[in-house]
Formats: structure tokens, sequence, C-alpha cells
């Protein structure tokens, strides 16, 4: 059954004194919501439509829909519905027919008090949902999610406010969510952007003037065929906690460290490397402070982990050469020596599915480049990894992803890894270096003070990498992203809705391959305190 379309004159009373004019949208809720406004176009016009660019009209796909057809059009809008509309959900089917160029879009929108406010949800054509708050050319991304976007295909989308929360859904399936406080009420729209689409089955149901009930993520019942193409092959799930395992290490099986193995703490060097020897499943609990001056190398399936935010050691690092499924978290490193093994804080070799979290790793800038070696190195291969919510700071090489110009046989499809609330404090260089890894995501970072702008940069991107760079906050960065480094040749970088304050202006190049897991997008503004507050020990527990 087609949604039905109420009458013209009932939705011109929308919001003064509105209608209940009852729709068979699917709702499950306690009480019917009331219905503020649909649209078939199945009576051949768009009568209650204001149109700004594009080239707008009521054409014939299967049924009578909506189709702008301008693909030369930077942003056309076509709205309804009334400014004052707070509480409320509107749903429409989308089918994009082209894009122009890249990163284009097709959307829906909602609490649009002007032409350029709004909240969206954006289908890309860099196969991304993004949930997003639009303010002019300033684009805030609230939520996210990898998603195949294919011309020619119907996609349901639906867009939900209540009070300052805002989530987005795509054939039912959640894609997004955040809070927002930017727009309190406004109306719906259709937008493209350099995009030409079709809109059909537009509805709005909701209080209008104040709560609506709980909002149901069943979708509306419809007789639309089932897109030809076929779905994603990991339909993306509720997007997961910022605090959990989020990024690269999710991916291949997942990571679960020393899960299921037994449990033993340490209270030295000695005990630490013979706790994490072999490949059998195991947690070992750092409790304390040591020295030590030989490396540490540690077997697969280990879940190494601090006790308290104190515990750790300075001196040498910790080695993962050969293994996968680890886990290293609430530990403090530092000051470990070049040829003291690897020299790295911790080091990454042929290693798969880590998860390096809740770390504070740092040496000095006093003792020139190379008498520390990096803090954080993914090598040789290293793949699937994800570095959340640590503190590298003070030292000059921080964190190294690919080591050598002429690995491109070994690292060439590997060294994937996710940077995400992470703080790189006083770090002179290499925040990350990338080097053949695509994509390297690196989003919700703070940046604070590269102190030497003479040798100097934030991230870089060489040898044909590609690295996303999004959502981050640089503050006193003199280069804080930089496409090619030294002799290496140039990779690639997309830089997007990142914060700079007293800092200097992205380089850029190319392209970047989409990003498979889901994650929430903070924004960037949000960052500097968020990530201060939650990163580096002590902030979980051992």
């Amino acid at each position: 059954m087609r949604i039905p379309h109420p009458p013209r004159a009932a939705l011109a009373t929308a919001g003064a004194g509105l209608a209940a004019v009852a729709l068979a949208v699917g709702v499950t809720t306690g009480a019917q919501a009331a219905a503020l406004f649909g649209d078939t176009f199945d009576d051949g016009n768009a009568d209650g439509w204001s149109k700004s660019g594009g080239d707008w009209s009521v054409v014939t796909d299967g049924t009578p829909a909506y189709r702008q057809a301008n693909t030369g059009s930077e942003l056309a809008r076509a709205f309804a519905g009334q400014t004052s509309w707070t509480d409320y959900q509107v749903q429409a089917r989308v089918k994009p027919l082209s894009f122009s160029g890249a990163n284009r879009l097709v959307a829906l929108a909602a609490r649009s008090g002007s032409a350029t406010k709004m909240y969206r949800l954006a289908l890309t054509n860099a196969n991304r949902a993004e949930l997003q708050v639009v303010n002019g050319s300033s684009i805030t991304v609230l939520g996210s999610t990898a998603l195949s976007v294919a011309t020619g295909t119907w996609y349901t989308l639906r867009l939900e406010t209540a009070g300052s929360t805002v989530r987005g859904f795509v054939n039912g399936a959640q894609v997004g969510a955040g809070t927002s406080t930017a727009y309190p009420a406004g109306r719906i729209a259709l937008v493209t952007a350099y995009a030409s689409a079709v809109f059909d089955d537009v509805v709005v149901d909701g209080a209008g003037g104040g709560p609506t009930t709980p909002p149901t993520t069943t979708p509306p019942p419809t007789t639309t065929p089932p897109p030809t193409d076929p779905p994603p092959t990991d339909p993306p799930p509720t997007t997961p906690p910022q605090t959990g395992l989020v990024g690269w290490a999710t991916q291949n099986g997942g990571t679960t460290g020393g899960a299921g193995g037994g449990t033993v703490t340490v209270t030295s060097a000695t005990a630490l490397a013979s706790a994490v020897q072999g490949d059998a499943p195991a947690t070992v609990r750092v409790n304390g402070a040591f020295n030590c001056s030989t490396e540490i190398r540690s077997g697969s399936n280990k879940t190494i982990i601090g006790v308290g935010a104190g515990s750790g050691w300075s001196g040498c690092g910790l080695n993962l050469r050969d293994v996968s499924n680890v886990i290293v978290r609430n530990l403090n490193i530092s000051k470990v020596r070049a040829g003291v093994g690897n020299g790295d804080a911790i080091h990454l070799d042929n290693a798969t599915n880590v998860w390096i979290d809740h770390n504070d790793l740092s040496s000095d800038t006093t003792s020139g480049t190379d008498y520390y070696d990096g803090l954080l190195d993914v090598t040789h291969g290293s793949n699937y990894v994800t570095v959340s919510w640590n503190r590298l700071h003070d030292h000059v090489k921080c964190s190294l992803v690919g080591h050598s110009d002429s690995n491109s046989g070994e690292d060439t499809g590997r060294l994937k890894v996710t940077y995400h609330h992470n703080v790189f404090s006083n770090c002179f260089q290499r925040n990350p270096r990338v080097r053949f890894g695509n994509p390297v995501h690196v989003y919700n970072n703070y940046y604070v003070n590269t102190a030497n702008p003479s040798y100097s940069y934030g991230i870089a991107t060489t040898n044909g990498a590609g690295v996303l760079v999004e959502g981050n906050y640089f503050e006193n960065m003199t280069d804080p992203t930089h496409v090619g480094e030294g002799s290496s040749p140039a990779g690639n970088l997309v830089a997007r809705n990142n914060q700079f304050v007293n800092s200097g202006t992205p380089q850029t190049a190319g392209s970047v391959a989409a990003i498979p897991y889901p994650y929430t997008m903070d924004a960037a503004s949000t960052v500097k305190a968020t990530v201060t507050a939650g990163s580096g020990t002590g902030r979980i527990t051992g």
C-alpha cells in the first residue's frame, strides 16, 4: 500500500491548529503520532513545495515522483512544511541517478530554518551515509557509516529529531546519531549537491510543536520492489560506543586479546616478559612502575593492561612481532632508547588485529632527533590496527606507519590503521607518517604544539598511501597535514570537518578508499575537551 496523500487543505493548516491526518506508516508507538505532511506526487504536481536551485519536476518513475535533474547545481533544495515544526520524523524514498564529481550527495533534511541551515541525512558517492549539521559551507558530521551507494537504486531515508537528539536511518538501520542544539525547529527538505535524484513517498510524523512519542525503527510498508543490486555484505550495525573497540581492529574477525584465558598480575620486567610469552590466551595485569633495559616481546592472544594510572615501565619497548589478536591498555611507557630492541615504546612488526588503547607514551625532545626512536610504529605488513584514546607526547618522531619506501611488496594492501581520540602533544613529526596504507583513518584526535616549526609537521601521507583526516582539532600546528615527506613521493589525503586554531593550512591530494566499519564522528569543536578529559591512563579499570 502506498502512503496516502493527505488533503492539501490539511497540509496548509499544519503547525497552526494542525488537523491530525491518519497515515499508515507503520508507527507502533503507544500513541499514534500526528501526521504533519505527506506527498506521493500521485496527483502529478508538487504543490506545497518551494524550490531553491536545480531543475525540479514531477516525472513518472514507475509511479509519479519528484526529480531533480541538474547535476551541475551546487546545491538544489525543495522545501515543505512549517518553520515552527520541532520534534518529528521525516521519511522519503530516494534514488540517486547520477553524480558529477567526487564527494557529491543526495539527502533528506529536517529542521531547516533557512536555505543553508539544517540537519541532513546524506548519501554520498564516496559510499557513505552521513548525519550532518549544515551551516552554510560548514558541515559537522554527527555520525556516519560506510554504505554502498548505487545509482538507480532506491533507499529509504528517515531523519528523526527529538529535543537535541538527531538520528538517521537508511533502509531501517541506524547509520548515525548525535546531539545538537543548533536548530530547534524548521521545515523538511529534499537536497542534492552536484547530483540528480528522484524522491518519492515523503511523510512527516510528530507533534510539531512539542515532543513526539518515542520514535520507531520500523520502516513503513511499501510495495516497491527491493533494489536489484545486492545489499552490502555486512549491513552496518548500530554504531558502537566510542570508548569500546572501534575501527580497523574490529575487522578480520575482530580483536579479543586474552579473552578466555587465565589472568596473571606482574610487578617486574622479568615477570612481564615471562607472562606474555607463547600464544595461549592470557590477560597480564601490570601493577606498579619499573625500569627495564631489554625489550619485552609478546606472543599472540594477549591482553596487557596496567592496574591504575601509574603502572608501566621506562627504558625498553614492547615488541609485537609476528603476532595476532593483542590488546595493550592503560600503560605508561617512556624513554625507550634507540638500539634497545626496535627502539620504540610499542612496535608492531607483521602484527594483525591489535588494539592500542588508553596508554601514555613519551620521551623528551631535548636529546636530538634519533636519541629516542618512535613512540608507536606500525611496520612490515601489519594490519587491522586501532589506536585509540592514547596520549603521545614530548617526542620527535611519534608514530610511523610503513618503515621504508622500498617495502611496497609487503605493505601494499595492508597497513590499515585507525587513529581516534588520541592526544598528540609536543610531537614534532609523524602523527602519523604513512606509507602505502589505504585507508588509514585519522579522526577526532587533538593535535597541539608542534614546538619546532623548522622541521615539524602533523600528519604526512607518502608512497601512494590514502589517509582520511576528519573531525580533528589542530591547535598551534604549523603544518597540520603534509603531502609527501623528505625523499618519499606523495600519497593521498582527504581532510574534512576539522578545526584549526592558530594553525596552518592543510595540504590535501587525491582520494582515499572507503571506510568499511561504523563509527561515531564527534564535532571537531568538542574534540579538545573530550579527548583531553578521556585519553591516557587511569580512565579505564585494569
